[in-house]
């Protein structure tokens, strides 16, 4: 059997597309199977990756995960409570009545997602009746500041008042643990004015990176466009080799084709 090396370097040094078909077609014909794998790997590696963006180096810009938004509804909701010391029920639905996007900062002092505090919701609204949240009404408040009825702004109070005093969710079993334990809401509304009155050390920030993964929301929030880091490359190599494909990560009606 021939080696590795020579199959892969007169596949690179093809001088036609045809040609590197062709090269390409006779690796089963040469190699066992145990080695298709290396060999295209190989030729992937040399032949086009190079050509690929250095996507893990840059996120995307989203103006909701940026700084200025987040501080906007942080400076209204810690003026609203007093530096978050002012925290009943009450009080927390007169704030998201007025100023929706604070809801942003409280379900992030909680630690749950979107879904995760939508669904929390429901569990306050069953027993009590006011109208629960959706996910998309949670995103509609926190980047939009759309306003809630006066139902949801009173399940939303509830249930942030449930999260922080520990009453909405049961023990955890076994080796679990709470997303409220983490050092700013270890103790509830207590911690948290802490917090924001004396400051997170850095060393408390750079935990929380690298619990959750350092730009984790944003990466997740523009996965289709990195996705489109890599795509848009490839599509840029076909298009210059002649070479016909179908750019399947678009919808049913706006699927991108090329055959020149």
């Amino acid at each position: 059997m021939p080696a590795l090396e020579p199959t892969v370097q007169q596949i690179a040094e093809a001088t036609s597309w045809d040609l590197r078909v062709a090269r390409i077609r006779q690796v089963p014909q040469r190699h066992g199977t145990d080695e298709h794998a290396a060999i295209y790997a190989e030729v992937a590696r040399r032949l086009y990756v190079p050509h690929l963006g250095p996507d893990f180096a840059y996120v995307h810009h989203a103006e909701f995960y940026e700084l200025p938004h987040f501080l906007a509804a942080y400076e209204k909701a810690a003026k609203a409570t007093s530096g978050f010391t002012m925290v009943t029920v009450e009080q927390l639905q007169a704030v998201l009545a007025k100023e929706p996007t604070t809801l942003l900062v409280f379900r992030t002092i909680t630690g749950l997602t979107r879904g995760e505090f939508a669904a929390s919701t429901t569990l306050v609204a069953e027993p009590s009746g006011p109208e629960a949240l959706s996910a998309s009404k949670v995103d509609a408040m926190e980047r939009h500041g759309s306003a809630p009825s006066a139902s949801q702004a009173k399940v939303t109070a509830l249930t942030i008042d449930k999260i922080m005093s520990g009453t909405l969710f049961g023990e955890p079993p076994g080796a679990l643990k709470s997303k409220q334990s983490k050092p700013d809401s270890a103790e509830g509304w207590t911690t948290v004015a802490q917090f924001a009155g004396a400051g997170v050390p850095y060393s408390h920030l750079l935990h929380q990176r690298h619990y959750g993964g350092s730009f984790r929301q944003v990466l997740d929030a523009t996965s289709t466009l990195r996705g489109n880091l890599i795509e848009d490359a490839v599509e840029d190599l076909f298009r210059s080799n002649g070479i016909p494909y179908i750019r399947t990560s678009y919808s049913q009606a706006d699927k991108r084709a090329g055959s020149r």
